[in-house]
């Protein structure tokens, strides 16, 4: 059950920027609203966003920030459509989720699903793709991506060095980030993916969004 601890309203009214921060914990960054479904110290809204965000009006949201978060859901379709559906005009999406090749991935037994340089692509329309077109017939949700990032890192010093070089060397391009995942990953794992989208123009209407 969604439990509100702050007065909402009150904040969307306020005329400055609202920003969210989904699956926050006990951590959530000053400035704004923290959105977790455990009811933890700084959380503000008790809510389990696998069950949307319908607390939230249409269009109200500025930011919306996560971390390590979408790889949980249990269905990833109907919680973009709901962050499509809460974001303002122009609105950003900032997310970083761990990519398929990190080995520690597996070791994690509430991981629900694999995240690569395509998976948000499948909701993206086909002139703004990537080289390799990914079909975006499964969901009626679009958004557009505006970054996308390969993050390498070690907890071994000198691998980790040597990681932050080839991260350089990755992101120079969306040619050679696809390069990589296609050729390399497996030889030189990459840790996770730094994300920011926003909901395309012709989303989908408000209506459709809650069903």
């Amino acid at each position: 059950m969604t439990q509100i601890k702050i007065n909402l309203s009150a904040k969307l009214q306020a005329g400055e920027p609202v920003i969210l921060e989904l699956g926050c914990g006990p951590n959530k960054k000053e400035g704004r609203i923290g959105i977790d479904r455990l009811d933890l110290p700084g959380v503000d809204i008790v809510a389990d966003i696998n069950q949307g965000l319908s607390f939230l009006p249409d269009h109200s949201i500025d930011e919306i920030h996560s971390k390590s978060l979408l790889e949980h859901v249990d269905d990833l379709g109907r919680v973009v459509r709901e962050i499509a559906r809460v974001l303002k005009p122009g609105g950003k999406k900032f997310l970083f989720v761990p990519h398929f090749s990190n080995p520690y991935y597996y070791s994690d037994y509430t991981h629900t699903r694999f995240m690569g340089l395509y998976t948000f692509y499948y909701f993206v329309d086909p002139q703004h793709q990537l080289r390799r077109k990914v079909p975006v017939f499964y969901s009626d949700v679009r958004i557009r991506v505006l970054s996308q990032k390969m993050v390498f890192q070690s907890p071994f010093r000198l691998v980790h060095y040597f990681k932050k070089a080839f991260q350089a060397l990755v992101n120079l391009s969306s040619w050679t980030q696809e390069f990589y995942e296609e050729n390399l990953c497996y030889f030189i794992p990459c840790y996770g993916l730094e994300i920011v989208f926003r909901a395309a123009p012709e989303d989908v209407p408000a209506a459709a969004a809650r069903n």
